[in-house]
This record gives structure tokens, C-alpha cells and sequence, in this order.
């Protein structure tokens, strides 16, 4: 959906008036808008491209959005990806395609949470990329290479914000207590020292949260100093330190990780709680646990997937608070099941094995004779059909013929892998049975 025409300015919250319009205004990202810094270039090249800008909240992906379509004067429309369906998208790039034409300038199309669209909704926004009847601008807290397609990737630069430090931070602040038009100078207020430690503390690099928090602030102060009594009041209780895209995301996931792998099931309870409380997203969660059960449980408890899944399946279906509690129940499953990573090691083995070479013939008694010339060729040739046999399987080597006696695979004691490894004995030693039979059938 467009952003509505901006309402009077009394109305319009403290953080939205103090949205810097120029670059000199615009604090923090130094690493972008620093002499000689990408973004700098960019600029100073006079050709703007698509721009994917990933950064936490607050950290400034729509303002830099904004000050870019300013400087190289473009209609800049803003859409979120929460509320805009797909049809929206081409009929809003089919505007912008005939403005192409008929202005020979394109249009920029900001997306707010590029991220929330799939892939079809993304794919719509190639071809006109392609033409350049529009530069894409999108904004996401979530890694681009996860969230948006490669296509549409690979034809946009990725701009990473970070969170803002302390010294942008007090100018921000500085900034909103000292302008007459647009912040709270009129007010003449000031704020100690102990009130700013308590905005930076609880900021997480966000200047929006700052923003917020000193316009409530200062509403509440009776005298002309904010004190952190003010502060304290405006954000009501302490905001936990999180932020999808920095560092304690990482740092939680971490820890409910690990506690599952160590089997330590109060814990990993704790860790699921704390990420639920902070505002991590359940099926982000959700993800985690299935993919923790593949690579830290594996075939060392065949259920524990089938548990993962059926988690994420019945919060899809009930949503918080109360599918929260089949993570919960997820979670103590996969602690107090028996772990292996064996399936995860050798299969990385695979991989490796198969990037070193990936060409290796398929062994022509195992390709399927689909064509006469192919059968002629030999496809097929030699090709034993284990349930033809007595014993349901044969000597027949399936590898490609450099590989032959590759062991990848090694279950361990643990859980059901005690089982997977008898199987696979048996298995062998009958193949080995075979073998022996068939040499002295041969002498």
C-alpha cells in the first residue's frame, strides 16, 4: 500500500519530523557515505541503480532511500510488502514502464520489507528491473540472500546498514531537543546525562526507539530538564536487547542451539522463551528446530523431524500465543532425544567429494536405456534388478568407478543409529556373501 500524503506536521510523530533530508543531516553508516565509501561513489557517479538496503530497525535503509531519490530527483512510491498483493505490483510497474516513455526518466519503487514477498511476487519486478523502466529500492532486516531471489539479487546492490553508534545517536538527540521547526526546540528543554545513558542503553543502534522514546519523555516533564524518572516512564519497562539482523539474534539462536545439542532441556526452554518474549518471529524458530533435528539428531531418532515439523505445522495453524506451545514441546523433544551428526558429516563429505569432481561418469549398467541407440551403446547393459534376487540385492557396483569403496556414511551407538548400523553390516556382509559365492562358482 502507498503511503498516504503526509499529515499535518502536530500530528506527524518526532521520529518522522527528524527524518534528515540531506546527506550532511544524516548521521551514522560511515562505511557507506564516508569519502570514497560505495555509496558515496555511487552518488557521485550520477547513475543510481537498484539498492537493496538490509539493516536493523532505525538505522536508516528509508531515509537513505528518500535522500537518494531527492538528489537524483525521481518519484520515489513507497509500498509495503505486508499489504501489497501481487496484482498491485504490475499494475503499478505498468505505470511506471508508460511514465518511462513518456518522461524518459524511470521511477523508483520503494519496498518496505522486501523480504515478506515470494518468489512470484519478487519474479514480477525483473523484467521492468531489466528494462530499467524502474530502479527497485528495497529494505529488510532479514539477510538478502536468504529472503530475496538470486534473479532479482543479482540485479541490485545490497547496501548494509549497521546499527548506529553512540556518537550519531547524542547528535540525533542533540538534534530533536534544539530544532524549532521540526523537533522539540521550542520547548527549550534539556535532559541530563543520566537520562541519555538510559536512551543509548536502551536504544539497541535504533534512532527511531530514541526518537520515540524522548518525544514521550519530554511530554511527561513538568520542569525543563528530562531525567531518566522521564525516561524510564516513556519506555515503561526495559526493552530487551534484540534486533533481528544484529548481533544478540545471533547470540540467542546460538544459545538455544547449543542448549538442544548439549541436551540440556531447561535451558533450551529458557532460550525459546527469551527469543518468543523479545518478538523473534515462531517460525524463524520453527526453521531452526527442523533444521536442528536433521543435522544434531539425524537418524539417531527418525521422529525427531517428523516432531519439528508437525511444531511448525501447528503454530501455522493456531498462531501465538497458543502454537507457541508446540514449539515449547518441540524443543524439550529434540533436547532429550539422542544426538548424531553423522548423517550432516557425511553428507558434507558428499558434497565435498562431488565440488572436487563433479563429473564423474554415471556407470553405464546403471543409466536408463530410454532410446535403441542408447540400449545399443550399452545403458543398461549388466544392470541386476535386486528384487529379482533371491536376497533382495546383488554385487553390482553403483558407484562411478573412481569412487568405488567410498564409505561416507558412519552411524554411531546412539539411538536408532545402533539399529541403521546393524542394517548396514548385514547388508555388507551379505554383498560380501555374494561376491565370495559368485568367485567360486567362477574357480
Amino acid at each position: 500500500m502507498k503511503k498516504e500524503d503526509r499529515p499535518d506536521s502536530q500530528h506527524i510523530p518526532l521520529a518522522e519530523r527528524m527524518r534528515p533530508q540531506t546527506f550532511d543531516r544524516f548521521y551514522g553508516q560511515e562505511h557507506l557515505l564516508g569519502p570514497g565509501k560505495i555509496l558515496t561513489e555511487l552518488i557521485d557517479s550520477g547513475h543510481l541503480v537498484s539498492i537493496i538496503f538490509w539493516g536493523p530497525p532505525g538505522s536508516g535503509k528509508t531515509t537513505l532511500g528518500m535522500m537518494l531519490a531527492r538528489h537524483f530527483d525521481l518519484t520515489c512510491l513507497f509500498y509495503s510488502a505486508v499489504l501489497s498483493g501481487i496484482k498491485e505490483i504490475k499494475e503499478v510497474m505498468a505505470q511506471a514502464e508508460q511514465q518511462k516513455r513518456l518522461y524518459g526518466k524511470p521511477i523508483i519503487i520503494f519496498i518496505d520489507e522486501i523480504h515478506r514477498f515470494n518468489k512470484a511476487q519478487q519474479s514480477a519486478f525483473l523484467p521492468y528491473v531489466e528494462r530499467g523502466d524502474v530502479i527497485l529500492f528495497g529494505s529488510t532486516t532479514e539477510n538478502p540472500s536468504f529472503e530475496v531471489i538470486a534473479p532479482l539479487l543479482s540485479r541490485t546492490k545490497v547496501l548494509v546498514l549497521k546499527p548506529l553508534e553512540e556518537t550519531a545517536l547524542r547528535k540525533i538527540i542533540e538534534d530533536a531537543l534544539t530544532d524549532e521547526v521540526n523537533g522539540l526546540g521550542q520547548l527549550r528543554l534539556r535532559i541530563n546525562d543520566e537520562a541519555v545513558r538510559l536512551l543509548l542503553e536502551q536504544s539497541n543502534g535504533d534512532a527511531r526507539r530514541v526518537l520515540n522514546a524522548l518525544e514521550i519523555a519530554a511530554s511527561l516533564t513538568r520542569g525543563k530538564e528530562i531525567t531518566a524518572r522521564e525516561v524510564e516512564e516513556a519506555l515503561q519497562k526495559r526493552i530487551l536487547l534484540y534486533d533481528k539482523a544484529g548481533e544478540e539474534h545471533f547470540n540467542l539462536i546460538s544459545a538455544l542451539h547449543k542448549s538442544l545439542r548439549n541436551s540440556d532441556v531447561d535451558a533450551s526452554l529458557y532460550w525459546l522463551a527469551r527469543m518468543l518474549y523479545a518478538g523473534e518471529d515462531p517460525l524463524y524458530i520453527a526453521r531452526r528446530l527442523v533444521r536442528f533435528a536433521s543435522e544434531d539428531i539425524g537418524l539417531a531418532d527418525p521422529q525427531a523431524l517428523a516432531v519439528a515439523l508437525r511444531a511448525k505445522e501447528a503454530y501455522d495453524f493456531l498462531g501465538s500465543p497458543e502454537g507457541e506451545l508446540a514449539l515449547a514441546a518441540a524443543v524439550v523433544y529434540l533436547a532429550s532425544a539422542p544426538k548424531s551428526n553423522r548423517i550432516y558429516v557425511a553428507f558434507g563429505q558428499a558434497m565435498k567429494e562431488v565440488e572436487a569432481s563433479p563429473y564423474e561418469p554415471v556407470p553405464l549398467h546403471i543409466r536408463n536405456p530410454v532410446t535403441p541407440l542408447m540400449k545399443e551403446i550399452g545403458y543398461g547393459q549388466a544392470y541386476q534388478y535386486a528384487h529379482n534376487h533371491p536376497l533382495s540385492t546383488t554385487d553390482m557396483e553403483t558407484f562411478p568407478e573412481r569412487l568405488r569403496g567410498r564409505k561416507y556414511y558412519q552411524p554411531g551407538n546412539l539411538g536408532f543409529e545402533k539399529e541403521i548400523k546393524k542394517r548396514i553390516d548385514w547388508w555388507e556382509a551379505l554383498k560380501e556373501k555374494i561376491r565370495r559365492d559368485k568367485s567360486d562358482q567362477e574357480d
